[in-house]
């Protein structure tokens, strides 16, 4: 038996509790991983509060993210003991995921834990961390460089606003960070931000093409703030989205791609080749501030994962929620 967060749904409704797990319960899979952290995203809290269609088989246990040790592998590129990570896959949405002691996967679904980093803040990380690396090396794929002007981060409080954010300051862009709180700001600058706005200036309808403001963006919103950010490039900058807080339709036009040769870089980390998965690890090794973690996250135990799910819907979490399986 495990303990671990289960959902299921019945004629009566939607349900989520901290249960006790028997191990036959778990799902196909041929590697069986002790889990000691995992994590609490976006997408968990709005399949535990039922607020997003994610979850699409139940009962599911939830959670993006894992990191633990290796029991039992079938699979050759694993073994018992074996340090690991996993972000995305479609587990906690099709599969079970994280929020849980014990876990079951595809061992393709699967990078070793790089030795920089214990399980605690490879979770702190998690897909946050690892989806703003990916969409920074993006940005330097198409030449935005800092020399080439200032950087947009939308969503900015956000897990991948705050990563993103830490990733470029310590690269030497001059990051211009949006952000609803600016009961925030501080927090934001002590990241690296070199200028705050109000996201109440980009969340709005606006003109097809305008005022060149940025070399390149980071945008976890979507909606009317992407297509402000956009229209707001710099010729031959680059936005790349990754997120839709705001919303999931674009209500833009084509003018800052034909006029200003703006590219529009989609980044999806879930169902990254393992290669690329490893490289931006690598990369967070050596370009993230390890003390950005302490600032960036917190840790709660899995018996608070529910409540605190609900709380992050209601934008009352700063940064990321790592969770101590164990507790």
């Amino acid at each position: 038996m495990f303990n671990g967060i289960l959902i299921d749904k019945d004629d009566s409704g939607y349900h989520v509790k901290l249960a006790s797990i028997d191990e036959s319960q778990l799902p196909a899979g041929d590697v069986t991983v002790r889990v000691s952290h995992s994590t609490l995203n976006y997408k968990d809290a709005l399949a535990i509060t039922g607020k997003g269609p994610i979850v699409r088989q139940f009962p599911m246990v939830p959670g993006v993210d894992l990191a633990g040790i290796v029991e039992d592998s079938s699979d050759p590129d694993f073994k018992s003991g074996d340090a690991v990570v996993l972000n995305g896959w479609g587990v906690g949405e099709g599969h079970w995921g994280g929020l849980a002691q014990v876990a079951r996967v595809q061992g393709k679904w699967l990078i070793p834990l790089n030795a920089a980093f214990t399980p605690a803040q490879a979770m702190a990380i998690g897909t946050a961390g690892y989806t703003a690396m990916l969409a920074v090396m993006a940005l330097e794929k198409n030449g935005v460089t800092p020399d080439k002007g200032d950087v947009l981060v939308t969503g900015a409080n956000g897990g991948v606003g705050s990563f993103s954010i830490a990733l470029l300051a310590k690269l030497g862009y001059r990051v211009v960070a949006s952000t609803g709180r600016a009961s925030e700001a501080e927090y934001l600058k002590q990241l690296g931000a070199a200028e705050i706005i109000d996201r109440a200036t980009l969340s709005e309808p606006g003109r097809p093409l305008a005022k060149e403001r940025w070399a390149g963006a980071i945008d976890s919103v979507g909606s009317h703030t992407l297509a402000n950010v956009c229209a707001s490039t710099r010729y031959w900058g680059t936005v790349a989205a990754c997120g839709l807080a705001q919303g999931m339709d674009f209500p833009a036009s084509v003018a800052p791609f034909i006029l200003r040769g703006v590219t529009l870089a989609g980044i999806d980390s879930v169902m990254r080749p393992r290669q690329d998965r490893i490289d931006a690890w690598t990369r967070l090794a050596t370009d993230l501030d390890p003390k950005a973690l302490a600032l960036i996250s917190h840790e709660i135990g899995l018996s608070e994962v529910v409540a605190t799910a609900h709380r992050l819907m209601d934008g009352q979490v700063r940064g990321r929620v790592v969770v101590d399986t164990g507790r």
